[in-house]
């Protein structure tokens, strides 16, 4: 069996082979990036690069990087679905050596010094091509090359990569599958079937175009690129021939220790199964979102509205094998022992994540007792309209309408699926319609819609962002100015209608903190001061004064942007040329964001 420390080490040891440089994996939570809560992919923090900005460590580049995707939430406890995984990938940056990166992904694949995967077993799609762009027959005389005998063309559905919206770098990709030996499911069947013959173990993107408005055709992207991807725990699970990615590595450690400790063993039901699994699983996230260097703990909106729930649905899965939760902070130390050799700040921060941890624990535990005395008594109520409804002959339905349901969650924090299986124990139903249509009301409300949900793609990068973005570095100045050098940047969530910047601050600020805050940043853009940086080693920056999280991430060299004599921050986001440009800077909401952690919202008009 190739383990996934194995695995990981040879990734290091084959690209660094082939002249990739090595880059540790940066923070799980996105800095400047409005489009997801958490960093989904590889690709997101190398956004600046993607784009044309030239990295401190070459153009040819590898990583290993810690991840969090959220759309498959309810999905986790199956054979395949993940919160928190590992991406493998590397990158081509301002070339597109596509016979190169495939050749590379079959000697990776197949070498006995590697994967030593046997090329029969290995079965690839490439673009077939349509009115956006031509069938991509390169890619497909590559593989043939190889020696790869089973090569499909298939469409843009399957093989081609854009963002979200659209707009922006775009292309073909290629992907490599396992096949498993099953009987195929039809004369058509591909790699595109979901019968499970096929699975998926990596993907090649080549980023050859670009939509620069939405509704336009592709055109050539100037400086194309190359960006691979590898999760890491699937590729585990399909090298070995494996089940479920909780049968190897750590994940199977964690299931091992609740089995010991559980009074409700992993296979007497699936649902048991699948609440070993969820624990595992999200006391795994929970870990590395409240480890993380930039800090979030629970809350009711954004990454802390995230965190909370999956440490809530981890408290209900505890509840549904009769696992105490006493024993969640060992889990949390198998972990720790396991990752934190290779995410500091988890080893680091792993006291602060059991005190955060226990809390949350504490407070849910408390709020399914309060939810069960409400459950309890929207059964009552339901049962004594039935009573009345009867006498003048009418028919009560047991089903528990959508909006009780939402107000257990909402107010009692009573997950649905727990309303649903103590409903059906008594022989009720519930108005899961109902139930989604006020939940998606509050989320419309929700700040935390601010933050977009949870799609991928790119950070926006216009003119308006980069201004707003550069207004964040004047504020922190200011902070620090008022309360001292120890106030830092705790997150932040730019989009190209206003700025939010959270920092520790242990007190409301005064709206005559607020006014000289402002007064402080405008009288830096009525200087005009030009906004520049220099490439400099890290040692260098931490010299020049520069401020920044000093971990090894930044790489052999850092981009260090300075305003006048008011700003010197390590940064690798777009910015205004000059403080003029920003025209005129306004707070409009102070508030709190946790413990010891204030939020303020601005814009420039």
């Amino acid at each position: 069996m190739i383990s996934d420390v194995e695995i990981k080490n040879k990734w290091f040891e084959f690209f660094e082979s082939k002249g990739f440089k090595r880059i540790d994996s940066y923070s799980i939570i996105p800095e400047n990036d409005p489009t997801v809560l958490f960093t989904t992919a590889g690709m997101h923090p190398l956004v600046p690069y993607l784009l044309g900005e030239t990295h401190p460590k070459g153009n040819k580049i590898c990583n290993i990087q810690r991840c969090i995707r959220t759309t498959d939430i309810e999905d986790v406890g199956d054979d395949s679905h993940l919160t928190f995984f590992e991406m493998l990938g590397n990158w081509f940056l301002g070339e597109c050596d596509k016979e190169k990166m495939i050749e590379y992904s079959y000697e990776f694949l197949t070498s006995p010094k590697y994967l030593g995967i046997d090329k029969k077993r290995l079965a690839t799609t490439v673009f077939a091509g349509d009115e956006l762009a031509p069938r991509d027959t390169f890619s497909y005389d590559v593989w043939k090359k190889c020696g790869i005998e089973n090569v499909y063309f298939l469409d843009k559905k399957h093989n081609w990569w854009a963002l979200g919206g659209g707009v922006g770098p775009c292309g073909p990709d290629t992907e490599m599958f396992l096949d498993t030996g099953k009987e195929k499911c039809s004369e058509k069947c591909s790699p595109a079937c979901d019968c499970g013959k096929y699975l998926e173990i990596w993907n090649d993107v080549f980023m050859q175009y670009v939509v620069e408005h939405e509704g336009d055709a592709v055109k050539p992207l100037k400086k194309p690129n190359i960006d691979t991807g590898m999760g890491l725990e699937r590729t585990v699970v399909v090298i070995n021939g494996l089940k479920s990615v909780y049968d190897c590595g750590v994940l199977k450690k964690a299931i091992d220790f609740i089995s010991s400790h559980a009074k409700i063993s992993y296979l007497e039901s699936e649902k048991s199964k699948r609440s070993y699994r969820i624990i595992a699983d999200h006391l795994r996230s929970a870990l590395f979102i409240l480890g993380d260097e930039r800090g979030v703990v629970p809350s009711n909106v954004g990454q802390g509205y995230i965190l909370r729930r999956l440490i809530r649905r981890a408290v209900n899965c505890a509840r549904n094998i009769d696992l105490d939760t006493k024993y969640f902070n060992d889990i949390i130390d198998i972990y720790v022992d396991r990752h934190g050799e290779d995410y500091a700040d988890i080893k680091r921060n792993r006291e602060f994540v059991k005190v955060e941890l226990d809390k949350e624990v504490e407070k849910f535990s408390k709020a399914l007792e309060e939810g069960h005395k409400e459950f309890d008594k929207v059964i009552r109520g339901i049962e004594k309209h039935k009573e009345f409804a009867s006498k003048n002959g009418e028919v009560v339905e047991n089903v528990i309408s959508g909006k009780a349901c939402f107000r257990l969650y909402d107010t009692f924090g009573f997950p649905f699926e727990l309303t649903k299986e103590l409903a059906k124990e008594i022989g009720y139903d519930v108005d899961e319609e109902g139930y989604k249509k006020a939940f998606m009301e509050h989320q419309e409300k929700s700040r935390s819609a601010s933050a977009g949900t949870f799609k991928g793609g790119l950070a926006d990068i216009s003119d308006a962002s980069a201004h707003l973005h550069t207004a964040t570095h004047l504020l922190m100045a200011g902070l620090r100015k008022m309360f001292g050098n120890g106030v830092m940047q705790k997150g932040s969530n730019i989009t190209p209608e206003r700025m939010r910047l959270d920092f520790n601050v242990d007190h409301k600020l005064t709206p005559e903190e607020i006014k000289t805050l402002e007064d402080f940043v405008n009288d830096a853009i009525k200087k005009e001061i030009p906004v520049t940086y220099e490439e400099m080693t890290l040692e260098e920056a931490k010299k020049s004064g520069a401020v920044g999280v000093f971990e090894s991430k930044y790489g052999e060299k850092v981009k260090v942007y300075t305003i006048g004599n008011i700003s010197k921050e390590i940064c690798g986001g777009p910015h205004a040329k000059n403080t003029k440009d920003l025209h005129h800077f306004k707070i409009v909401k102070e508030e709190s964001s946790s413990a010891g952690i204030r939020r303020i919202k601005a814009i420039l008009d």
